[in-house]
């Protein structure tokens, strides 16, 4: 299996920043510090109503990461400010989401079949400015498969439930939804899709994720940026990575 790579969301690191309503911490200098320990890649979400992320932080992290050569993903949802947005910065990578204001953290996948007239014509246009399109779904086959109808070339496998049921213990659900992000993750495979997988994962349910052997980029933020308040965010990146590396070659 190929190099597992990782990207680190950096929107908590603006959470913090935001409660003060002032300028530290920085979430660019996160950015640097999470490559610099070994992150192939930087993920932002620019929510709606700028909870975290602003469009500042957008502008500051495309410039420095393009002049690093370092890819920023750049997550948003399908509406026509955000597409303008995406192809004013042309992000290496954008990852369609769903969002609701009310919600506290995305709460599941893209509803791809429903919503594939208003989609897909999203996809094309941010492939024509040259962003990767990735899009975020549940493990669902009806899901996959509509994806791959959109023209984008990744999908994103939403791990959030399998990662609840392991914290809550519930062995069974867990297992059950393992193998539905390995099924998914082989028809994605199979479509043509590049597999990413992303939402809730931590040190205890890297390993499981990161043995599914489709899977090529892991996305991972809230619980880097937690243990960055008693490690230190080089070192959770570094233990982060070790992981997923040794995940990978034990499968």
């Amino acid at each position: 299996m190929n190099r597992l790579r990782l990207g680190v969301n950096i929107d908590h690191v603006a959470t913090i920043r935001n409660a003060r309503d002032v300028s530290y911490p920085d979430p660019m200098r996160a950015a640097i510090i999470a490559l610099e320990a070994g992150a192939d890649g930087v993920t932002a979400h620019l929510r709606e109503d700028r909870r975290h992320i602003s469009d500042t932080d957008i502008v500051r992290l495309s410039a420095m990461l393009r002049e690093r050569g370092q890819p920023l993903n750049l997550e948003m949802a399908v509406t026509s400010e955000m597409l303008d947005i995406a192809l004013k910065h042309r992000p290496h990578a954008v990852c369609l989401v769903p969002e609701r204001r009310e919600e506290r953290t995305t709460e599941g996948g893209l509803d791809v079949a429903q919503g594939h007239n208003w989609i897909a014509p999203f996809v094309t246009k941010l492939r024509d400015a040259g962003s990767r399109v990735s899009l975020f779904v549940g493990a669902d086959p009806h899901q996959i498969e509509a994806a791959s109808r959109t023209g984008a070339q990744v999908v994103e496998l939403h791990t959030g439930a399998y990662c609840d049921a392991v914290r809550e213990g519930d062995r069974n659900a867990a297992e059950t939804l393992l193998i539905a992000l390995g099924q998914a993750a082989a028809q994605a495979e199979r479509l043509g899709l590049e597999v990413h997988a992303g939402h809730g994962i931590d040190y205890e349910t890297v390993a499981p994720v990161a043995a599914i052997p489709q899977v090529a980029e892991l996305n991972i933020g809230h619980f880097l940026v937690g243990e960055a308040i008693f490690t230190g965010l080089a070192a959770a990146v570094v233990e982060m990575r070790r992981r997923m590396d040794e995940a990978r070659r034990a499968a």
